[in-house]
């Protein structure tokens, strides 16, 4: 068993509302539902015995259990590694494994209802609608076949705001994945990475971001909502504005009960942070700003002069929380694992941080699998259980606080395992 590892500033921060245990790691969430032993099946294990000799696989490998629910293990679209992202099955699946936390990402329908999705525009790849008449030919951009004489990929666009909350729920969720050679909407849906499953894509229940809220109480984890950028123009309909999106989420949080230490609120616009920080305080003071400063030109997690706006302005501007993706805290140094000054000039400015997402990007030992989430340090990665060597650099070095994956048993094991001495 492991105690999380604390930045400093989480004394000063109270991490921000953040429970993170100090003593045991047996603890529960602030929730006060019965908590219960995570199931973590093989995979962790698995992990363990691939890494190279070591401290940290001799400790990995002696732990037995029993391991418990951690704030530290936060739920990627629920469990995506193999279950349909954003559904309830997703989801309980993630709760059985540990994490303490789980997303879900809010959009927005046409009757302005909120649900959980990636995002706005994914329903052609994520659910069944093409696959339906009656809603398919709503969508945004109808399927289009491939053209094989051409060299065109097949294409379409659904979005959640095409639809209505009641046509939303009769869908299905599968995995995320689409075929660019298919002739027919059916071939579409399929093109499942090798790497995870369609093993439990039955029909994923696709949930309301009400839903969501109940089931997670139910379950009794935290949640951590994210606001998705709207793939509409604003205001939605002519009256629909930002604000009025920012502000029902908030809006349905509070008709639920759920108390602003239960719910880390996120969003990649510094907007929507100030708006929560401003109208809703007691939720907007425990945000999470997702750090997309990487898609401006010339952007390097170890050149300062290209971070706009700086880390200090950040800080200015009321955001305590930052979470980068995985690469923009960690690099390559000498094929070892190291920090980016990205992530010493995070942590020296104040800030909490957690990340994502881990084992979004398949076995990360394979070079065609080392892409997005991975830049920077894939060469430092050996064997898939490097992802456990990954894990120790930011929670002991970073003392990231949280950290976001698609399997969320890796993450439990790791924060029930791993000591910090």
């Amino acid at each position: 068993m492991r105690t999380l590892l604390l930045l400093p500033i989480c004394a000063l921060m109270a991490c921000a509302g953040f429970p993170i245990d100090r003593t045991t790691p047996t603890s529960t969430p602030q929730l006060k539902a019965p908590t219960e032993e995570a199931q973590l099946g093989p995979r962790p294990f698995f992990l363990a015995d691939q890494m190279n000799p070591g401290p940290l696989k001799d400790q990995l490998q002696s732990c037995e259990g029993p391991f418990q629910r951690t704030p530290f293990s936060i739920a990627h679209r629920g469990a995506p590694l193999q279950f349909p992202e954003h559904t309830e099955e997703s989801y309980r699946a993630a709760a059985r494994m540990g994490a303490g936390i789980i997303e879900c990402d809010v959009s927005f329908t046409a009757d302005k209802e909120l649900v959980c999705r990636h995002s706005q525009c994914d329903l052609h790849t994520t659910t069944d609608i093409l696959t339906r008449p009656e809603l398919a030919s709503k969508c945004r951009q109808p399927f289009q076949p491939a053209d094989p004489t051409t060299g065109d990929s097949a294409s379409a666009m659904c979005c959640t705001s095409d639809i209505t909350l009641q046509e939303f729920k009769s869908l299905c969720g599968k995995m995320d994945a689409y075929n660019p050679k298919a002739t027919t909407a059916d071939a579409y849906l399929t093109g499942t990475p090798h790497w995870r499953t369609d093993l439990y894509t039955t029909c994923g229940t696709l949930l309301s971001h009400k839903e969501s809220l109940s089931l997670f109480q139910e379950l009794g984890v935290q949640m951590t909502p994210e606001l998705k950028r709207p793939m509409v123009e604003m205001p939605f309909q002519g009256d629909y504005t930002q604000a009025d999106y920012a502000s029902k989420l908030i809006e349905e949080l509070i008709a639920a009960g759920v108390s602003p230490d239960d719910a880390f609120v996120q969003s990649f616009s510094i907007d929507d942070i100030q708006h929560w920080l401003e109208k809703h305080p007691e939720y907007g003071q425990n945000a999470i700003y997702l750090d997309g400063r990487d898609t401006q030109s010339g952007f390097d997690p170890n050149t300062p002069d290209t971070w706009v706006p700086s880390m200090e302005t950040l800080y200015d501007k009321g955001v305590r929380t930052l979470a980068p993706p995985l690469w923009m805290l960690v690099k390559n140094e000498l094929d070892q694992l190291g920090t980016t000054a990205y992530a010493d000039a995070a942590k020296a400015q104040g800030f909490e941080l957690i990340t994502w997402s881990l084992e979004r990007s398949g076995q990360p030992s394979r070079a065609e699998n080392n892409n997005w989430y991975y830049q920077g340090f894939s060469d430092a990665i050996q064997t898939e259980g490097d992802v456990y060597l990954l894990l120790e650099i930011l929670e002991v070095e970073l003392g990231v606080r949280g950290v976001f994956s698609d399997w969320p048993a890796t993450t439990t094991f790791f924060a029930n395992c791993a000591s910090n001495d």
